[in-house]
Formats: structure tokens, sequence, C-alpha cells
């Protein structure tokens, strides 16, 4: 539904597929990048205060972050900074910070505890019992949390275009500007079957890293070695 919608949005405006594949690809592009440091943030410090049981404030404060317009934040960096790529990838990347460190944070935290005590009386030092231990049984929540954060990202990436940028979102600016409706609702679906595709992907995903993956971890967990 979503293909054929495309299509005769696509039609009605009389544009190519050459543009819309590059608007895709543009899209793509800065969703992939804000997401990428995202991940590089958060899921660090996500590790770091599951496993050390300390840090609970950089949730919260993330959190809020999440209350913040990313429209209106974008605004005030182009202000503050000028037009660019930086302000929208300054914006996209603090919308994506929140759901992963919560993920990551939960997921360590939540780790199975007799197999986290198995571990550390086997001997395990502290980076062990994390590689080893938490981060496998963590996983699935942990590529939650990023499912989430892509989903919100590709969906508020089209600000990129309020910038004179490009994306997706050049198609809805553009067809605003000059009443063209049809080229505003090819960006709308557009943006819709992008985030279901990638949606669809994270979810294979998640699928993998759960449940038999956990299955067989815990059939290799120092829990499963100690003898009575």
């Amino acid at each position: 539904m979503t293909a054929s919608a495309a299509t005769a949005a696509a039609a009605g405006t009389g544009l190519d597929t050459a543009l819309i594949l590059t608007r895709v690809g543009e899209h793509l592009a800065y969703s992939g990048l804000a997401v990428g440091i995202a991940v590089l943030l958060a899921v660090p410090a996500g590790l770091l205060i599951g496993h050390a049981g300390r840090g609970a404030w950089m949730i919260a404060g993330a959190n809020a972050l999440r209350a913040l317009p990313s429209l209106g934040l974008m605004t005030l960096l182009v202000l503050l900074l000028g037009a660019g790529l930086i302000p929208p990838t300054i914006a996209l990347v603090l919308l994506a910070i929140p759901p992963v460190l919560s993920h990551t944070a939960a997921g360590i935290a939540t780790a199975d505890r007799a197999a986290v005590d198995a571990a550390y009386a086997m001997g395990m030092t502290g980076r062990q019992v994390l590689l080893q231990v938490r981060i496998p049984v963590a996983l699935p929540l942990m590529v939650a949390g990023l499912r989430s954060a892509v989903l919100q990202v590709v969906a508020t990436a089209t600000i990129a275009a309020f910038v004179n940028l490009g994306g997706i979102g050049r198609f809805i600016f553009d067809g605003l500007a000059v009443r063209d409706y049809d080229r505003v609702v090819l960006g709308a679906v557009l943006v819709a079957g992008l985030a279901l595709v990638l949606d669809g992907l994270l979810a294979l995903v998640a699928k993998a890293t759960a449940p038999g993956r956990v299955r067989g971890l815990r059939a290799r967990s120092p829990q499963a070695s100690v003898r009575p």
C-alpha cells in the first residue's frame, strides 16, 4: 500500500525516480550520522551506569531532552552556529540518545544476578563479567533502544530541509512553499515507508538476538559450569 501510494504521489508531482532516490539517500545519511554519534556517546555511558550502578542522573537528564522540540532547538542552534549540517545533527543526536542510553543501562543492570555472581566467584574481572555475561544478556534490550532511536530520528530528520539541506523533508517544505500537495504527500509517504522498512529490519535483528542467543549464553555461562 505504501509503495503504491508513493508511486501515485510521485506521478502527480512529475519528479523522476533518480531525484527521489537521491533524497532518500540523503535522509538515510543524516539519520545514520545522528544515530551513529548517539550510539558512540550513549552505549559506553549506559554500560558504565548499568555495570557500576551509579550515574542514574544521566538517564534522567537524557530523558529530559525528550521534552525539547527538535525544530525549535535546531532553529536556536542555527542562530548560534549558523546554517549547515551541524544544527540538525545536534538536534537529532539529542533525540536519539535517551532511548539508547536508558535501554543499555537497563539491560546491563537487569542481567541475571546469579550468572553475574557465579562469574565473579570464578575469578572473572569486572571487565570480563561486563563483556562475557552482562552485554550478551542485555543485547536484546539494547537493540530495542536502537530501534526506538532509529524510528524517532528517521521520522524527525525531515527538519534538515528547514535549513536548506536535502533529504525527504525537501519534498515536504518545497511542496508547502508552492502549494504542491502531491509533493507533500510524497514526502510523508516516503518517510513512513522508510521508517517501516528500517523497523522491519531491526525487528529481525532483535529476533536474532533473543531468545535463542540468550539460551545459548546461559548454556555456556559460568553458572552452568559451577558444580555443587
